[in-house]
């Protein structure tokens, strides 16, 4: 099985409780399902949930190196600059992120 969902902002990207906070359950009343990734509380936008477990890994995973799309509103405009440090890779000291696809686009 295979759901998608549009998850809203504020929601916790896990079924188990969270006091005071709004989880996957109170929107998926659908038994053995689990993402395929996760969103950020504070993101919002297209979550996969299955009960398949080789697909879930396959999807969240890393060394499959399954291309994902995002699209991000940031304050202000980006500066070519900054983008191009996100195509080559950013150094968060412990480690340097992957080279993205990154580009402007306008909503």
């Amino acid at each position: 099985m295979l759901l998608a969902f549009n998850k809203p902002f504020g929601v916790l990207c896990k079924f188990s409780p969270e006091p005071g906070r709004r989880t996957l359950a109170d929107y998926i009343d659908v038994a053995r399902v689990y993402p395929a990734g996760r969103l950020d509380t504070d993101s919002e936008g297209l979550l996969l949930l299955t009960d398949d477990g080789a697909l879930q890994a396959r999807i969240a995973n890393p060394r499959f190196k399954l291309t994902k799309v995002y699209w991000a509103q940031v304050e202000g405009t980006p500066t070519e600059a900054a983008l191009a440090l996100l195509r080559k890779g950013v150094d968060l000291g412990d480690f340097t992120t992957q080279p993205a696809g990154a580009r402007l686009i306008h909503a």
